[in-house]
């Protein structure tokens, strides 16, 4: 008789393992976790890791998703585009998050040197947080709150890629002190000024 096909991984052994990969993800970074390692750190065999993902990045993509600190991107719509963008910047798994910054600290050398991974990551990650951002802008646009010639991807970006480059370049803090400053000296300033 020939077995059926296997158990799928679901559940909570689908989050312990989800969590290892998070646990090794901080502990050692994209490129130096492996597979093998997260099994290992979840008490379970390669096999079963196999069962349910079939390369490493979707596996630590799934465990990125997962984590309800990481890399959300709340919606938020307060009617001004100051307090959405501040509170969409600062709120629980935002910029400012210590969690955040670790996942971020883990793949960032990956998304230069992994392009599975980083197509997985920038498609299931980054894509939905940049639209949630693009809508914020495009309320405030809406609204007349903004010059109506912006170019909504360039600035939709802006905020997070100022934070990320005085967190990890500079080895600035990112609270939000500092992204209230962001966001009223440089992003409010840029999309309100005057059509050209």
């Amino acid at each position: 008789m020939t077995p059926g096909p296997r158990p799928r991984v679901e559940g909570e052994r689908e989050a312990e393992i989800l969590d290892a990969a998070l646990v090794l993800l901080g502990r050692v970074g994209y490129d130096r976790l492996t597979m093998d390692a997260v099994a290992a750190e979840a008490k379970a065999s390669k096999a079963t890791l196999y069962r349910r993902w079939t390369s490493k990045p979707s596996l630590v993509v799934d465990a990125i998703l997962r984590t309800k600190e990481a890399l959300q991107a709340p919606e938020v719509d307060t009617g001004s585009l100051r307090e959405d963008l501040v509170r969409m910047a600062c709120c629980h798994g935002g910029l400012t998050e210590t969690k955040s910054a670790e996942v971020m600290a883990g793949i960032v050398t990956a998304l230069h040197r992994d392009p599975d991974f980083a197509e997985e990551f920038r498609t299931r990650v980054l894509g939905p947080k940049l639209e949630t951002s693009r809508r914020i802008f495009e309320r405030a646009r809406a609204r007349g709150e903004i010059t109506a010639d912006l170019d909504l991807d360039l600035l939709s970006s802006a905020l997070a890629g100022i934070i990320l480059h005085r967190s990890f370049v500079l080895g600035l803090p990112a609270d939000e002190k500092t992204v209230a400053r962001v966001v009223d000296e440089i992003i409010v300033p840029a999309a309100t000024r005057p059509s050209v």
